[in-house]
């Protein structure tokens, strides 16, 4: 890692969500000063104790964005429209529009770096057994209908890079794949309760490889690329931790939580075909929530092609510090402590 001065600022935004409050915290463990750029009436509770500058803001908000990128030097773009449901204006106007109003500001501030937060997903939904995957490959291929999330993603990428080549600010792109870990409130806890309701399946056989990586091990990986003079202009795949199938990863859960190991199975072409199915269903009606299954989740469960990322690892040295069989535990263990305070809070307030 390359030295930062002292005196050197940092904005975060997305500094709420689950690798944005990893990049804030891995930062301050490394003496960084850190700037957390948070929406109003958000949970600041984590980064708040990290005892970090917090400002008010929003991403759509230029003005906010300007005030908050005074003084910067470099700025880890964490903050977007995530899920794999929803209306295409809310990915439009945070996604897309919110890294534009990014870009402008911390040109306008004279910024030394922008690292923005992408994902695997922005390469689309390539599939194919022994398929390999890296930097090299090209974005946005063979994109799902409705794909609003990965479709996003490709755009404000478009941004970063015609900004970089303008020069307006230096730009590095960190892809993540399947983030897991402590203050992970979207995916560990329906696969918490799939498990305890007896209604998880493994798609497919369930020896594929997953592309799932520790949050934390990302934001290790995303402060090396801003740092390093290398990394400026590049793109890279932050996507995994070693080898886990999703048979090992589905039952590392399971034994985490004292629950036998996944038997059943349903094949991917029958789980695509009714995530589609339900996806036309929900489309239909106009659903606010998501359905039971989508394609992106059943792609991003049963695919055969792989993500790789020896790119990170030759170029900036970046190494997984938190493995899967210390990792998957605690982020089991953490969701359960954080629902169990929870709950323990509701009863004392209606008492």
């Amino acid at each position: 890692m390359t030295d930062q001065p002292d005196n050197s600022l940092n904005l975060v935004t997305g500094a709420t969500g689950l690798l944005g409050s990893h990049i804030v915290e891995q930062l301050v463990k490394r003496g960084r000063h850190v700037r957390a750029l948070v929406r109003p009436g958000s949970d600041v509770e984590f980064i708040k104790g990290l005892k970090v500058e917090l400002v008010e803001g929003d991403i759509t908000d230029r003005a906010s964005l300007d005030r908050a990128c005074q003084g910067v030097d470099r700025v880890y773009h964490s903050a977007a429209r995530v899920g794999d449901w929803g209306p295409w204006s809310e990915f439009q106007a945070i996604t897309i529009d919110g890294t534009r109003n990014l870009i402008a500001a911390a040109a306008d501030a004279k910024v030394k770096r922008m690292l923005h937060i992408s994902s695997i997903s922005a390469y689309g939904h390539p599939d194919g057994k022994g398929l390999i995957i890296d930097e090299t490959a090209p974005l946005g291929r063979s994109l799902h209908h409705w794909s609003y999330y990965s479709r996003a993603k490709v755009e404000a990428e478009k941004l970063i890079w015609q900004a970089h080549e303008d020069g307006l600010v230096a730009m590095t792109v960190v892809r993540p794949s399947w983030l897991y870990g402590p203050r992970d409130r979207a995916t560990i806890g329906r696969l918490i309760e799939s498990i305890r309701s007896g209604k998880a399946k493994l798609i497919g056989s369930g020896d594929n490889r997953l592309n799932v990586v520790y949050a934390g091990n990302v934001a290790e990986g995303a402060i090396l690329a801003a740092e390093s003079a290398v990394g400026a202009g590049q793109a890279y795949n932050c996507s995994n931790d070693g080898v886990l199938t999703q048979k090992q990863y589905f039952n590392m859960v399971a034994a985490a939580l004292s629950e036998p190991p996944i038997a059943k199975h349903v094949p991917y072409r029958v789980a695509r075909t009714a995530a589609f199915v339900f996806e036309c269903i929900g489309h239909l009606l106009g659903s606010k929530k998501p359905p039971l299954v989508t394609r992106y989740s059943v792609w991003l469960i049963g695919r055969q092609c792989f993500f790789e990322c020896n790119k990170a690892r030759e170029q900036l040295g970046w190494k997984s510090t938190v493995s899967y069989e210390e990792g998957i535990p605690a982020a089991v263990r953490e969701f359960l402590d954080q629902k169990g305070s929870q709950a323990k809070q509701a009863t004392l307030a209606v008492a």
